[in-house]
Order: C-alpha cells, then structure tokens, then sequence
C-alpha cells in the first residue's frame, strides 16, 4: 500500500465534500478516485464536475470495488454508522462526518466492525488537524495558563433549508448532534479526559429537534465546562479556557477557514496573539487519515474518544428530556 497513493471514494454528493476535495485533489499520499450517488446520473455529472475518474449509483457498488482503500462518509447522520460497518467489513477505512453515531449500540458495532477488520475508522473533527488547535495544545503543555479551572464553548447557526435532514429527530437533527459535539470534543481535548456528570437544558422546536441546546459537564480534577449550541441564533463559534494562571480565548475554533483571526493568551496584564498561516485543514485531516492507515502516526482523534463523546451526547439528551443531573 506505501507504494502508491490511497486511493478514496466519496459515499455521497454532500455540500461539506466541497471542503474535502481540494485537498485529497492536491495531496502526496491520497487519490481522490471514486464518488458514489443514489443516482447514477447524478454520480456521473459529479464526477465530471470534480475531476473523478470513477462514478458509481449506489453506495454498495462503490464499496464492492477492490480498488478503494478510503472512503469518506458524509451521509446524512442517521446513515453514518450502516455504511461506515459495511465499508469496514469490506476491508475499507473511513474517516465519517460527524456526530459518528446516533446511539451506543450503533458506536459498538462500529467500533467492533473496525477491529474485526483491522481497518481505521475517524471521526471528522477537522479542526483537531490545524496548527490552530495544535497551538492551543502546545500552550496547555507548557503550563502557560496553570491548572485548567473553567471551559466554555459556543457554536450556532441559523438552519434556514426546509429541506435539511437536520430537522428530522430521527435522522439526527438538531443543534447537539449537528455542532453541539464540537465544543464538547474541544473541551474532552483540552482536559485530556472523559466526562464524569452533565447537565443539559433545551428547547424544543416544532418537529421535535433541539434547536437551542445548553450543557455543563463536569470532568477529573474539578474542571467545569459549559457549552451551548443551536439551529436558531446567527453564527457564532469561539472556546475559552481559564486556568490559574491565564486565559486562553480562541475565535472560531472549529472552522478554521479564517487564519487571520488570532487566538488570545491573556496572562495578567500581558497579552499575546498568535495568528496561522493559510493552512487547508481539511487536507491535514485526510493526510493524518492516511499516515495513520500507513502506520506513519498517532490518529489526532481516536476512536476510543469517539465513543467518549458519543456516550457524553446521549448522556446530555438524557439529562434534558428527564431534567436530571446524568452521571457517566
């Protein structure tokens, strides 16, 4: 396989594809060789579209294809844990969109799937890939803020498509599942550990999804993170870390198409920016995808931690439909 460049297929014309494709166009390690549609027409005009040499009209047949090492799975939510075990059954790795599964059952036979077919399955979680994140780590590991006290995190957006999956309960719609992991991974990041309790508040909206969702979790060494998401309030995205020593303010953690913006270290009085080069996060994912199926390197999110969130999320919606303090 180190001999030639992994080859990838797109299971699905999703919008977020958009973001992927440059850089598995331009990397040194992955091909981008397939794409796959409900409909053969529609793969077709994809294909053509992007510059793909291989167009299929349905999911199974491109997954029959020995030729493809990689898929990325971008489905709806509700379709991410079938595909990602039948790829793995296959002998196909997948690096599959966020949230990776809708149910602990569905996390377990994921995770079972993987193993049983030594193959790597990765949770989307681009911005865990950019020199952004990896500074913010850095800065954690020299102490810079002292002992981490207090976490909080933010990210909503207005869902303005009628015709979005995302209003569908049962298909995984809503602010939690939508972008509600992303604080809450941020914040499983930061402290290098699972939670231990929640508390989750929503509201509900017509079709039942949560379209304002508000959590505090409790993590080891007295670590309080607060996070909140939605489907009804203009984009915001940003992450705060207080420590003993300092505070770290980071805008737009999670998408991280904007460089320009600095993250902020504020130390007493003193105050620093660090600001990023033009780095394509989504190709740092594929690429980190790809040393890690080579055994080059460590994955920059594991799938243990998946199931550590998986578990965490349900654990939330557990706490607001039954108003109760969850512990995990």
């Amino acid at each position: 396989m180190t001999s030639r460049k992994l080859r990838w297929g797109l299971l699905s014309t999703a919008r977020i594809n958009n973001a992927v494709i440059p850089g598995l166009q331009s990397s040194q390690k992955n091909e981008l060789y397939a794409v796959a549609s409900r409909s053969k027409d529609r793969a077709e005009q994809y294909a053509r579209e992007h510059n793909i040499s291989h167009a299929y009209g349905s999911y199974e047949e491109m997954i029959a294809d020995p030729d493809i090492d990689v898929i990325y799975n971008s489905l709806p939510n509700h379709l991410h844990a079938e595909w990602t075990i039948k790829a793995a059954q296959r002998g196909i790795h997948t690096l599959c969109e966020k949230p990776m599964a809708l149910s602990s059952s569905q996390m377990d036979a994921m995770v079972a799937a993987a193993s049983k077919n030594a193959v790597i399955v990765m949770e989307a979680f681009m911005y865990r890939h950019h020199p952004r994140t990896q500074k913010v780590k850095e800065i954690i590991a020299q102490g810079l803020l002292g002992d981490i006290r207090f976490l909080r995190g933010t990210y909503t957006y207005f869902l303005s498509r009628p015709e979005d999956y995302r209003w569908i309960p049962a298909y995984g719609g809503g602010g939690l599942w939508d972008v509600g992991c992303y604080p809450l991974s941020y914040a499983m990041m930061v402290t290098g550990s699972s939670p231990l309790q929640v508390f989750g508040s929503q509201k509900t909206g017509p079709t039942g999804i949560d379209e304002y969702f508000a959590g505090q979790i409790s993590f080891p060494n007295d670590v309080i993170a607060q996070i909140d998401c939605g489907t009804i309030a203009p984009v915001q995205t940003h992450f705060e870390i207080r420590g003993s020593l300092g505070t770290l303010w980071i805008a737009h953690p999670f998408n991280t198409r904007n460089n320009a913006v600095p993250i902020i270290l504020r130390q007493g009085e003193q105050e620093t920016a660090f600001t990023f080069a033009d780095v394509n996060g989504y190709k740092a994912q594929t690429e980190n995808m790809a040393s890690v199926i080579l055994g080059e390197s460590q994955p920059n999110i594991t799938l243990q931690e998946s199931v550590q969130i998986n578990k965490t999320l349900l654990a939330l919606f557990e706490s607001a439909r039954d108003r109760k303090i969850v512990n995990l």
